[in-house]
């Protein structure tokens, strides 16, 4: 067949490169409104309840017994559950009617009334409730800061100046499992000399990133997974009440505590039950509140890609992040994980959280190349810095970012490896060279590194992690430098 020259052009559109699909609501491949989700109900017999979205008691899974028990406001389910969707749906998108007024409605709601008020709203409808409903008055974004390399003094370079460029929050992580406590504490070290304040965590398995946070390595946590079906749960070996414990253990060391669920996680495990991704994600928010957690980290985050394969994918994306506001939770919205090769596609799908501003907009700006980030990638990198802030020009919207000129960049870079240099030395840690300073001041990635004694400092990391010695030490001996 002799083929149309404009439709081989674009055939060739990154657009074309996506895959796509059809929903099968019975395997869970479906974002809201699957024939099988519960209708909403809300039964109370002496102060409790006996019937959750049409399951008794009786029939309750572990999620419908820690939702019923620990995150519905009793005071006010029944005159939320009698309200009409659409009627606070309005609310939600009326600037006349203050959050307060929402939030204590949204409190009594149960998962499926929560998803039957997202069914009467549109994007910009939802786009209006959450710049109302956030928890921050001013939007932030929390950075990824890793390197292929693992390499100290990379690291604390990239963290001050992810710091000056005004991130938040600094997350980094592993490749090797036994590098956490000295990437841990290269990006702590590194991230005050850009800005004082922000907050730093180390994504890794919960048991050492508990002990990484006992040494004081780390101010928040957001790895604790939660998931909208019991066998989801149960093939992490975990149930709400070990997740509540754990968020207790963590903020017993003053370190906020930020849970992590997302539409699709479900029915990638297999275990979505034929209910749609939104419905399970309503369920997983009200598990959050119920065990006492500060936020969420939510957005689809790494399974982004399966609800934007499917119809209205996007649009549930913020209807979660719209949720969990409703809630009262503080949400970092995702944008961090690669969405989608098109850049015309991914800025679309950003926009639906930078222009209504979440708390955190990204859950993971990559602050340095997508080839040195060890989550994966990312949706924006180091070389869409300029990009990022004059969007915010041109809109006149606080995304969370700030300019630096190349002098300040230098300056700060400088002084994170100088520092974590110092750490190094007066703890006698594997040395630290003038050299490799000098080049983590100048570097894009860490191909731009000299190459270190892996053997050595990994001895050393194994050695920190196993001995008495905490943050104070480093603290120490930056007071002595």
């Amino acid at each position: 067949m002799t083929r149309s020259r404009r439709f081989a052009i674009l055939d060739e559109r990154d657009i074309n490169r996506e895959t796509f699909v059809e929903p099968w609501p019975e395997a869970g491949l479906v974002v809201a409104d699957s024939p099988f989700d519960p209708a909403p109900s809300l039964v109370l017999e002496n102060g409790r309840v006996a019937e959750l979205d049409g399951r008794a008691r009786a029939d309750f899974d572990v999620l419908d017994q820690f939702i019923a028990d620990h995150a519905l406001d009793l005071a006010v389910a029944a005159e939320a559950m009698a309200t009409p969707s659409i009627e606070i749906a309005r609310m939600l998108a009326d600037i006349n009617v203050p959050r307060e007024q929402v939030l204590r409605l949204a409190l009594g709601c149960t998962p499926a009334k929560l998803v039957e008020i997202m069914r009467h709203m549109n994007v910009l409808e939802m786009m209006n409730g959450l710049a109302k409903m956030r928890v921050r008055r001013q939007p932030a974004n929390q950075a990824h800061v890793t390197n292929k390399r693992e390499h100290p003094a990379l690291l604390a370079a990239d963290a001050a100046e992810a710091a000056a460029r005004g991130f938040a929050e600094v997350e980094t992580t592993v490749g090797v499992a036994r590098y956490a406590p000295f990437n841990a504490l290269a990006i702590l070290v590194g991230t005050p000399t850009g800005r004082g304040g922000v907050l730093t965590q180390c994504s890794v398995e919960e048991s050492l990133g508990l002990r990484l946070a006992m040494k004081g390595l780390t101010t928040y946590a957001e790895t604790l997974s939660v998931y909208g079906t019991e066998r989801s749960f149960a093939d992490g070996d975990d149930t709400p009440w070990s997740k509540a414990f754990l968020a207790s253990a963590y903020a017993s060391r003053g370190v906020k505590v930020r849970f992590t669920s997302g539409t699709g996680s479900e029915a990638l495990m297999g275990h979505a039950e034929g209910r749609s991704m939104l419905y399970l994600e309503a369920r997983c928010l009200l598990v959050t509140r119920g065990a006492g957690s500060q936020g969420v980290q939510n957005g689809s985050i790494s399974c982004i890609a399966l609800p934007e394969s499917l119809p209205g994918g996007v649009r549930a994306v913020l209807a979660e992040n719209l949720l969990a506001a409703m809630l009262g939770l503080a949400v970092a919205s995702g944008n961090a994980a690669l969405a989608s090769r098109s850049a015309i596609r991914k800025t679309a799908k950003l926009m639906l959280q930078f222009i209504p501003g979440a708390d955190f907009i990204f859950s993971g700006y990559s602050a340095i190349p997508k080839r040195d980030n060890l989550f994966g990638g990312g949706n924006f990198d180091a070389e869409d810095f300029d990009d990022y802030n004059v969007l915010q020009r041109d809109m006149q919207i606080d995304g969370g970012t700030r300019s630096i000129t190349e002098e300040e960049a230098l300056a700060v870079r400088r002084e994170g490896a100088r520092a974590i240099q110092a750490v190094y030395a007066e703890l006698g840690f594997p040395p630290i060279s003038d050299a490799e300073i000098e080049a983590a001041v100048v570097a894009h990635a860490s191909e731009d590194m000299p190459a270190r004694d892996v053997v050595a400092d990994l001895q050393a990391a194994d050695a920190f992690l196993a001995g008495d010695q905490t943050i104070l030490a480093a603290v120490e001996g930056l007071q002595r430098r």
